[in-house]
C-alpha cells in the first residue's frame, strides 16, 4: 500500500510517499481501508518529535481517519467487514490502510460522509469536552474563542451557539473573522490590529467573558485572561501561536477564576464511556444541522506534506482533509 512515512524527526518536507507492507489486524484490531484522513496541529509536533508521546522511527503519521472495515481481529465484537467507521488512530492515518484498536473506532451511519467522519474527532471532541464537560457552559453566557477560524475554533463556535451562548470570535485577519462570523460568531475582534483586552471589555460593557477558549497561547493568553469575568473559566487548549505563556496567577485570584487544561486524547482514553456519550451528542448535533464539517482544503495523499506546511504557517481555516 501507499503511505506517508516519517523516517526522521523534522519538518513536513522530510516526509515521503512510499510503498509499504499492508498492516495486519491484531486480535483486538480493525483493518480499515482509509477513505479520508485529516490534518491536526499535533501531527506537526508528532513528526518533529515534540509531541507528548514520541513515536519510534519510522512511522506513518496521521491521527484521524475514516473508511471501510476490511478485516476484524479474533477478539473484536460489534464490527464486521463492510462497516463504515471513524478512527482516532494516534498514528497511521496517512495511508491507504490502517490497523487500529477496535476501541478507537466508531461505527458510522450511512448518511455521515467520510470527510466529516475524518475531521470531527479532535476538533469537535476537544471543543465539546472543553465547553460542555469542563467549563459547563450555560445558555446566555459569553465565550471568547481565540484562533476562531481554525479547526477547533470553528468547532467551539458551533458548539457554543448550539448551547445558546454568545460568542466573541478573535482572529488575526478580516478574512478569518468573516469565516468565524459565517460559523455563527456574534461579535468579532481582530487581535492583530486591536487591543484584545480592551476590545473584549468594551463588547461586554466592562463585565468580561464567562469562558475563554484558548488554542493559541503566546502573547494573546494574558490579555484574554485579563478580560475574563468574575468566576470565569479559562480553557487551555493548545499553543498554536508558538510560545507557551507564563500567566500571573494573581489574575485568577482577583476574579475567582479557574484555569482548566484540555487534553482530549488522554481524557478520551481514560473515560471511554463518557467519550462515547460525547460523540453520540456530537452526531445528534450534526443530524440537527447545528454543526457541520468546516473543511477548507482537500489534498491527495501524496500532497500531505504540503497540507501540513499550509496548516503550520497558520494559513488554514477549519479542517484540512486528505482524500485517500
Amino acid at each position: 500500500m501507499k503511505a506517508i512515512v516519517c523516517t526522521s524527526y523534522g519538518a513536513p518536507e522530510q516526509l515521503a510517499l512510499a510503498e509499504v507492507s499492508d498492516p495486519v489486524a491484531g486480535p483486538g484490531d480493525l483493518l480499515v481501508k482509509v477513505r479520508a484522513s485529516s490534518i491536526n496541529f499535533p501531527d506537526s509536533l508528532t513528526i518533529a518529535g515534540r509531541y507528548q508521546v514520541k513515536h519510534a522511527l519510522p512511522f506513518i503519521p496521521g491521527s484521524e481517519a475514516s473508511g471501510v472495515v476490511e478485516a476484524v481481529g479474533s477478539e473484536v465484537r460489534g464490527f464486521a467487514p463492510g462497516d463504515r467507521v471513524a478512527l482516532l488512530t494516534s498514528i497511521g492515518g496517512f495511508a491507504e490502510k490502517v490497523a487500529a484498536p477496535a476501541a478507537t473506532a466508531i461505527k458510522l451511519a450511512d448518511e455521515v460522509p467520510f470527510d466529516f467522519a475524518a475531521a470531527f474527532h479532535v476538533t469537535y471532541g476537544t471543543s465539546y469536552l472543553a465547553l460542555i464537560h469542563q467549563a459547563k457552559l450555560q445558555a446566555g453566557e459569553t465565550v471568547l474563542v481565540l484562533g476562531a477560524a481554525g479547526g477547533v475554533g470553528l468547532a467551539a463556535i458551533e458548539i457554543a451557539k448550539a448551547r445558546g451562548a454568545r460568542v466573541i470570535a478573535a482572529a488575526s485577519s478580516p478574512e478569518k473573522l468573516e469565516i468565524a462570523r459565517q460559523a455563527g460568531a456574534d461579535l468579532l475582534v481582530n487581535y492583530a490590529q486591536e487591543d484584545l483586552k480592551a476590545s473584549v471589555r468594551a463588547l461586554t460593557e466592562g463585565r468580561g467573558v464567562d469562558v475563554v477558549y484558548d488554542p493559541v497561547g503566546d502573547r494573546y493568553s494574558e490579555p484574554a485572561l485579563r478580560a475574563i469575568a468574575w468566576e470565569g473559566r479559562y480553557l487551555v487548549v493548545g499553543f498554536a501561536g508558538g510560545e507557551i505563556p507564563r500567566i500571573p496567577l494573581n489574575l485568577l485570584l482577583l476574579k475567582s477564576a479557574s484555569a482548566i487544561g484540555v487534553f482530549w486524547g488522554d481524557w478520551a482514553a481514560r473515560n471511554p464511556e463518557a467519550k462515547a456519550a460525547h460523540i453520540a451528542d456530537i452526531f445528534a448535533m450534526y443530524a440537527r444541522g447545528e454543526i457541520k464539517a468546516q473543511i477548507s482544503r482537500r489534498y491527495p495523499l501524496a500532497q500531505t506534506p504540503a497540507a501540513l506546511r499550509w496548516m503550520m504557517e497558520r494559513n488554514a481555516t477549519g479542517k484540512i482533509v486528505i482524500e485517500v
